[in-house]
């Protein structure tokens, strides 16, 4: 009991500690041992460096390429002028009003088209920055702008969605990601809809200005800005060559030698989504230096510095909260806990696994590794009480997905701290709307698709 106590009480410290602003790099090693010392005794050193750090090493390691890319290629979105002009282009068409909805849709298309949510966040800053500017919007909003399009429906809810939320059922079930479509799609409009509601509706409250920092520099004056075909084009490289080597390049390479102990012992399904982001990201920039030479020759090297910088705090941050939760997952009454979770619910499997999915990613801070706990200890107990229920494992797919988008997003989750950091806002100043827009709206969301779906069955 002691240890269920610790466990809930530094979940609770690390998201109120996160809430105010204290240093995650200090604060979740501290939570971590000071969670081992008292529920169990120790050993301190040892959790703190084969289990904190190798899997805050791990993460570092998987990831780093993703950041530093996506960093850099946001960086040279923006000191080439192409965010603004994508900025002023879509100002354009959808008009000024219409300044997030526009943020919305292109972290919608990107994340959609199988670009990490991380990179998103670092792509469309920029974009978003000018945007909300040129329009006379609160800052404070973009990041549950960006959450709203990066973190809900394309990540849970649309059918046939890249995301690894969509993939990891898929083995357990038997299905595709396109699993009740139908379905998908009505969670995906509502956490659309109203999330675009509430955040117009607290633009209205806000009122106009772009806030304190409306003077910051980082944006190119309007007459250094290229034409809206140039500013575009690398960003749909991005998503077509994401596409292009994730479907067709890799798979075609001789990558056998993958099986050899100095190459990880792995196989290309391990890998190939890395590498498309890595191959696509790095040739993107690339056409993006090309297309825009004369606009960033003389300042390239400082703008290919600032974009490495801001790589890391976002990166240490997040892979520090995952060295966390190994931490809390490696203690003995977590067993205890992740094993009331995927039973809670009752007899009706479609609650029980949303119930589980959900409190697990919120206690680990992770959708894809909450949807992993449960499916892994109890994946097939869950389709064998569908199954006799009479419930559709495609339908027991859609709602594990949708349940991991909700609970994920609270103020430990490491996505949440990365946008923040990209931003140069504080929980205080911006969490609020993304709680609203990346955790009750999806699950309501959820309890809409648990509804329809024991009512009208998987469609």
């Amino acid at each position: 009991m002691l240890g269920i106590v610790v466990i809930v009480a530094a979940l609770g410290a690390l998201i109120y500690l996160a809430y105010r602003g204290q240093s995650l790099l200090l604060l979740t090693p501290a939570l971590a041992m000071v969670a081992v010392l008292i529920a169990e005794g120790g050993p301190l050193l040892a959790s703190y460096t084969q289990i904190f750090m190798a899997a805050t090493g791990g993460f570092i390691i998987q990831y780093f390429p993703l950041f530093l890319l996506g960093a850099v290629f946001g960086k040279l979105m923006e000191a080439s002028g192409s965010a603004r002009a994508l900025a002023d282009g879509i100002i354009r068409g959808l008009g000024p009003r219409r300044a997030i909805l526009a943020v919305i849709l292109s972290c919608a298309v990107m994340t959609y088209g199988g670009v990490s949510l991380f990179v998103v966040a670092f792509a469309v800053w920029p974009i978003a920055q000018a945007l909300f500017r040129e329009a006379d919007l609160p800052k404070i909003l973009i990041p549950a702008t960006i959450a709203l399009g990066a973190f809900t429906f394309t990540m849970t809810a649309l059918p046939g969605t890249p995301a690894i939320q969509n993939a990891i059922p898929m083995p357990y079930f038997g299905t595709t990601p396109f699993a009740a479509p139908g379905l998908g799609v009505l969670s995906g409009a509502l956490m659309l809809g109203l999330g675009w509601a509430w955040l117009e509706r607290r633009a209205r409250q806000i009122g106009p200005g772009f806030g304190p920092e409306d003077d910051s520099p980082g944006v190119t004056a309007p007459g250094a800005t290229p034409a809206l075909g140039i500013a575009a084009a690398p960003l749909i490289l991005v998503l077509a060559l994401n596409l292009a080597f994730t479907f067709l390049v890799i798979p075609a390479l001789d990558t056998d030698y993958l099986a050899n102990p100095e190459f990880g012992a792995t196989d290309i399904g391990a890998l190939r989504g890395i590498w498309s982001i890595i191959a696509a990201l790095t040739l993107s920039s690339l056409v993006l230096i090309a297309l825009n030479w004369k606009r960033l020759s003389e300042t390239l090297a400082d703008t290919l510095d600032s974009g490495a910088k801001d790589s890391l705090k976002p990166i240490f941050n997040t892979a520090s909260l995952v060295g966390f939760g190994a931490v809390i997952a490696s203690l003995s009454a977590f067993g205890l806990i992740r094993d009331w979770v995927v039973t809670a619910g009752g007899d009706n499997p479609l609650i029980s696994l949303a119930i589980g999915t959900s409190l697990l990613a919120g206690m680990t801070g992770s959708a894809s590794g909450g949807m992993s706990i449960a499916l892994s200890t109890l994946g097939e107990t869950y389709l064998e009480m569908g199954l006799a229920a009479g419930i559709s494992p495609d339908l027991l797919h859609r709602v594990t997905a949708v349940a991991t988008g909700g609970l994920d997003a609270l103020p430990h989750n490491g996505a949440v701290i990365t946008l923040l950091t990209i931003c140069g806002l504080t929980h205080k100043e911006a969490y609020k709307d993304i709680a609203v827009v990346a955790v009750l709206i999806p699950l309501l969301a959820l309890v809409m698709l648990i509804t329809l779906g024991t009512l009208l069955g998987s469609f």
